[in-house]
């Protein structure tokens, strides 16, 4: 029987990345994010492969994301894999100069919607004492570097989820682990420079970064893993990158 995988956060890098690899592997599909378009396509495409069940909302909303997985059809009901992808940054300014709506933005997105979504889910989990979850950190929850104040305070306190679930559920049976990855090309900088794509491909210039199947071929190894094996805490970089800071770039 084929296990059932969410993720949120689908519609773009990391996540469609998984979502496309996990289709491929025979998974069920449950794909959460808030672009209605996005989803119908991913929906279309990997539905040749797989069966796929697609969500809209936003992971801030607590009544959305309790009322969507309260009326998850039954073949997707029991959720054997969570992802929790969706996240975001805003901005790249000092603390003193930070807008407290990116602010906002952040910790409602990595940290209150990641614990909306797991608090949805773990129940179930804790009923059938078996499940997997993945939480995506950062480098950033694990150093801090200038002008990353709220955002890396955030991937902190995933780091600090992460452990705290990995300890609280252990009785259970779940299974709880993090991936954390340095520099991905992905949307990340478009988003956190407000649309500004020529400062958001500057970040990329002159090495070579992860891509998003990276991380995605990461996340279905710690998920294939045998039942006995967790993969707890996975740091995972560019060779070009050294921390958040240091980054081999030729030119």
């Amino acid at each position: 029987m084929s296990k059932t995988a969410l993720i949120t956060g689908a519609t773009s890098g990391i996540g469609k990345a998984t979502a496309e690899l996990f289709a491929k592997q025979g998974f069920n599909l449950i794909l959460c994010g808030r672009r209605q378009e996005r989803l119908e396509q991913l929906q279309n495409e990997l539905g040749r492969d797989t069966a796929i069940f697609i969500l809209n909302f936003d992971v801030r909303n607590r009544e959305a994301v309790f009322a969507a997985i309260e009326d998850l059809p039954k073949g997707f009901s029991n959720i054997d894999i969570l992802v929790n992808n969706a996240g975001n940054a805003h901005g790249l300014d000092p603390i003193d100069k930070g807008n407290p709506d990116d602010w906002d933005a952040m910790l409602d997105i990595n940290v209150k919607g990641l614990l909306y979504m797991s608090k949805a889910i773990i129940p179930k989990m804790v009923e059938r004492k078996s499940g997997h979850i993945i939480n995506i950190g950062s480098t950033a929850g694990k150093e801090v570097y200038p002008n990353g104040n709220v955002y890396c305070a955030s991937k902190h306190a995933v780091d600090a989820i992460n452990q705290g679930m990995r300890i609280d559920l252990n009785a259970h049976g779940i299974r709880v682990g993090a991936v954390n990855p340095g520099l991905v090309e992905t949307e990340f900088s478009d988003v956190r420079f407000k649309g500004d794509s020529e400062r958001a491909s500057n970040v990329y210039k002159g090495f070579q970064p992860l891509k998003a199947e990276d991380i995605a071929d990461i996340i279905l190894f710690v998920v294939t893993r045998p039942y006995h094996v967790n993969i707890a805490d996975l740091v995972v970089m560019p060779t070009a990158q050294a921390s958040s800071t240091i980054v081999n770039k030729n030119n």
